[in-house]
């Protein structure tokens, strides 16, 4: 193994710190940067220095300028972004910064972020996808009927980072309960949220597969299943745990990536239909994500195995890993009992079949279990959870 400088945005992120700690143990240089030091990831004595740059998503031209000074300073051959604005800011000026980048480019980026173009991608290759109907315009949600609708649903914009009037805009999901609540829900929308979906909404638990592929080869594959999320409609896992993959959903999943000639890492994301068990697509992060602490403590290291690809040293396949094994995100739970309590099933849009707050706060307080490991507070480098939380309780 050749020891790379690798330099790794948004270290405020949990990603991030997987990330690092992950190469750092690999005997890489491992440097972060984020909006502001010290940073999650910059915390950990993984990190070898930390800098501080511009939002990539309200300042995505400022922020590829910050990336490449910190290029030149520390002299980096390898740059891992992690946020989907990140990606899209600097996978277009990847020959300009002069340094390996080990994703896709920019039109296969965008392509499987595009979530309409992804469900029409996956029922192609056999994969369920939610009914749903596509309003392109303010003025399409304006001539929408309600009554014509089967309620719940989910108002789901194409694009997590739309981009508006020139301007980058992080776009988020919304949950509608019945006809009443639709049209304030649709008006309350920016031009930035279209097109929109309005999507059936899939209540059952969240199922990830979680593949790298390197120049057509399978070099990873691994699976977890959403125990408790942020927030507790759905979300960001805050406790999973590893599976075994389906071996069909995994076969789907593949198939699915190859329709965008992926190359890189990518998190397939499903729900299971509580009453029928049929896996339904909600989409596809082309990046890192957030519980990927628990596939590297499940025996799955996709940050080592995706830099020793990039760096042609042709890494042996991972085909297997310890099932069984969870992960909690101690501030992420914090967060979701606290959701649990502030609001109601109805204000959270919670499934009728949904644990009662009592039911909540009992599983919350079981602090630890057989195969359970803490996703950011690890006895050999505390630094990162006691920044998290000083954060947490800034942000309260």
């Amino acid at each position: 193994m050749t020891p790379r400088r690798i330099l790794v945005t948004d270290g405020s992120q949990r990603s991030a710190l997987a990330v690092v700690r992950s190469l750092g143990r690999a005997g890489h240089r491992v440097f972060v940067c984020a909006t502001r030091a010290p940073s999650l990831a910059g915390a950990s004595r993984f990190a070898v220095a930390q800098g501080e740059v511009a939002d990539g998503l309200h300042a995505p031209a400022q922020f590829v300028e910050d990336v490449r000074s910190l290029i030149e300073r520390w002299r980096i051959d390898m740059l891992i972004p992690i946020a989907e604005s990140s990606l899209l800011a600097l996978l277009p000026e990847r020959e300009q910064l002069g340094v390996a980048i080990p994703f896709p480019d920019a039109d296969s980026f965008r392509a499987i972020s595009n979530k309409q173009a992804l469900l029409e991608s996956a029922a192609r290759v056999g994969i369920a996808v939610p009914r749903h109907l596509v309003l392109r315009t303010p003025e399409d949600a304006s001539a929408i009927d309600p009554a014509l609708l089967d309620y719940p649903v989910v108002l789901k914009p194409a694009r997590s980072v739309a981009e508006h009037g020139g301007q980058r805009v992080a776009t988020g999901v919304r949950h509608v309960a019945d006809a009443d609540a639709l049209r304030p829900e649709l008006a309350s929308l920016s031009a930035a949220a279209f097109p929109l979906m309005v999507q059936q909404r899939i209540v059952g638990p969240g199922i990830g597969i979680f593949l790298l592929t390197w120049q057509g080869a399978e070099l990873a594959a691994f699976a977890h299943r959403r125990l408790r999320e942020k927030p507790p409609s759905g979300g960001v896992s805050v406790y999973a745990e590893s599976v075994i993959a389906d071996p069909q959903l995994l076969e789907r999943s593949r198939a699915l990536l190859e329709q965008f000639k992926w190359n890189g890492v990518a998190m397939v994301e499903y729900k299971l239909h509580v009453s029928t068990g049929i896996p339904y697509l909600m989409e596809v992060n082309g990046r890192f994500w957030g519980s990927l602490q628990l596939a590297i403590d499940a025996g799955v290291d996709f940050p080592a195995l995706l830099v020793a690809a990039a760096s042609d040293e042709s890494p042996q396949p991972v085909t297997s890993y310890r099932a069984g094994t969870r992960s909690r995100w101690w501030w992420g739970d914090v967060d979701h009992l606290l959701a649990r309590w502030s609001k109601g099933a109805k204000a959270l849009s919670l499934p009728a079949d949904a644990p009662s707050r009592m039911r909540s706060t009992f599983d919350f307080l079981v602090f630890w279990r057989p195969r359970d490991r803490s996703d950011v507070l690890r006895l050999g480098d505390p630094r990162p959870f006691f920044r998290e939380t000083i954060d947490w309780f800034r942000g309260r």
